[in-house]
């Protein structure tokens, strides 16, 4: 765990969840202090951690470095039975050598009821007798999972950029993919109305053929990349072009980054893949993808986990929280990762929930800002006291 101390009178301490699963909370946090807003850090001491299995919590570890490069290469949308045996043979590796490098009983203890609980033993630890929380993405997931489990010791909760409970693996997958084409059709529409625009022919239709175009000669043969020795696969240019969405900021950079890919040289998609990817600097890893891998087989074992070596246990109900105070969940339009209409569909099955809507592009919507959400996000922790449902704009 990590706490920044709050700079006025204390009311209590807000816990964040940065996402993932895998990601380090204690890493996010140390790394963006201004996360949360000047008036949150006058009243909370802000609390990050890192769950079981991820970052400094027991880490689950699988595949050495060299492993983790051909891995992240590897190409998993196979256009031919080869390509899928080898895709399989990857998928067998990766499970064994968390199987080696873990062991069977850290892989079984990972999933998030058991992180859940935990945060329930960190709300005591912290001598709060309710927790506020704000949980972005899969923390937003997090954050359901412990109202279902703890519905009377929440004193605020916001679910920033929600998942669906009871959505399977497969389809929060099917929902991504909608939400990443709708994030794809948004950039490209504002890449057409600047000068450095890499799409020669403006409309959607032939932007999207073109990108499937580079995605197939990248199959075919990788790109050059100039950074390092590593080879720009296909695999390695969809997740740059992925990340890339995330942020509207990151937008310049992935038409700089189309530009040189369209010639031929894949070295900005890269660094933005090795983002993802948690590479750092020097070459070695932290352990998000090995850590999401793990929590992802022990929540939803039906999705893409035939071969790990534990079986999870899969939380099928909606989450109701009876008993909860009201609990604010907020949906961006344009979100690629967590689709607007899985933000609904949380805020609906929740006894109390509060649909906020954030009409904008990106992942998530609370980044410490002043905006009119953020304002009403704000607000509500500090006062506990629910916000009216309703949309912001993203300028407003």
């Amino acid at each position: 765990m990590v706490r920044l101390r709050a700079t006025g009178k204390k009311i209590g301490s807000v816990v964040l969840n940065f996402g993932g699963p895998g990601m380090s909370g204690v890493d996010a946090l140390k790394a963006d202090k201004s996360i949360m807003s000047a008036s949150i850090r006058q009243r909370f001491d802000v609390v990050s951690f890192d769950p079981r299995g991820v970052g400094g919590s027991s880490p689950v570890r699988c595949l050495n470095t060299l492993g983790l490069d051909a891995y992240f290469a590897a190409d998993m949308t196979p256009d031919t039975r080869q390509e899928a045996e080898q895709a399989t043979q990857w998928v067998k590796r990766f499970a064994k050598s968390c199987e080696a490098n873990s062991g069977k009983q850290l892989l079984r203890h990972v999933g998030t009821g058991e992180a859940a609980r935990d945060m329930d033993v960190m709300r005591a630890a912290l001598g709060e007798a309710r927790l506020t929380y704000l949980g972005w993405s899969y923390g937003t997931y997090l954050g359901a999972r412990y109202a279902d489990l703890f519905p009377t010791r929440i004193r605020a909760m916001v679910l920033d950029g929600a998942e669906n409970p009871s959505q399977t693996g497969a389809e929060f997958s099917r929902s991504q993919q909608t939400g990443f084409r709708v994030a794809t059709e948004s950039f490209l529409r504002d890449c057409f109305k600047r000068a450095d625009c890499p799409f020669k022919k403006h409309t959607v239709a032939a932007a999207m053929k073109r990108l499937e175009a580079l995605y197939k000669r990248a199959d075919r043969a990788p790109l050059r990349n100039t950074y390092d020795g590593r080879q720009v696969s296909e695999a390695v240019v969809r997740t740059g072009v992925m990340v890339a969405l995330y942020s509207q900021s990151d937008w310049p950079y992935l038409r700089q980054a189309l530009a040189a890919a369209f010639k031929g040289d894949g070295t900005v998609l890269l660094r933005f893949a090795d983002v993802y990817n948690g590479r750092r600097p020097d070459g070695t890893y932290s352990n998000q993808l090995e850590a999401l891998m793990a929590v992802n087989c022990v929540d939803h074992p039906e999705s893409a986990c035939p071969y790990w070596p534990v079986k999870g246990t899969r939380f099928t109900k909606k989450v109701r929280a009876k008993g909860s105070p009201p609990i604010v969940v907020v949906g961006t339009t344009r979100d690629p990762a967590t689709p607007y209409a899985l933000a609904k569909a949380l805020a609906a099955q929740l006894s109390k929930g509060v649909l906020l809507t954030n009409d904008a592009d990106g992942h998530t919507a609370y980044h410490g800002g002043p905006s009119c959400l953020e304002r009403q996000i704000d607000r509500y922790l500090i006062t506990a006291a629910a916000p009216r449902p309703g949309a912001c704009t993203a300028k407003a």
